[in-house]
């Protein structure tokens, strides 16, 4: 005997995978726009500039390094009293006294607790900028941007409080 009822099933099996897909599909949008993506700032700027501008980046960190040298001094990152310090010679050996130094302390996965440090106290080409608590444990990137006349480099470092003597560049 054939069974009369078995074309009935199909579209009920269609329309209720429908709303199932619907159902994910919103459940999805709703999950983006609660977590929002972080626009990434490596280089201290947004990341579009950053492409748009890469090979002068480039040429400028090479054009630099030829003169100047960079040296990080902070001998640990701690989540209480942080002292960012920088030394800066030319290739000769001769401190740097005139240098342009920005920093920005930011978590790699949020932006909301950025520390920017700027003035920093210069004392025979040593860069000295005044202590900080970190409002959060873990993870800190360190970007800085230094400027010598025309010359300028990016220089980013990624720590650990958790490990304090842990630094990458």
């Amino acid at each position: 005997m054939i069974n009369k009822n078995a074309g009935k099933k199909w579209p009920w099996i269609i329309a209720i995978s429908t709303i199932i897909i619907i159902g994910f599909a919103i459940a999805t949008i709703k999950v983006a726009i609660n977590n929002p993506v972080e626009m990434s700032e490596y280089g201290m700027q947004s990341y579009h500039e950053y492409d748009n501008n890469v090979n002068d980046i480039i040429n400028a960190k090479i054009e630099f390094d030829k003169k100047y040298s960079i040296t990080f001094l902070t001998p640990q990152i701690s989540d209480k009293t942080s002292v960012i310090t920088y030394a800066i010679k030319d290739k000769s050996g001769k401190a740097i006294e005139d240098a342009n130094i920005s920093v920005v302390l930011t978590r790699p996965d949020t932006t909301k607790l950025d520390i920017a440090l700027d003035k920093p106290t210069i004392e025979n080409g040593i860069y000295t900028f005044k202590a900080i608590d970190l409002p959060k444990a873990g993870r800190w990137d360190i970007m800085a941007k230094i400027t010598i006349g025309k010359n300028q480099r990016y220089y980013n470092l990624k720590t650990d409080t958790r490990y304090p003597n842990t630094i990458e560049f």
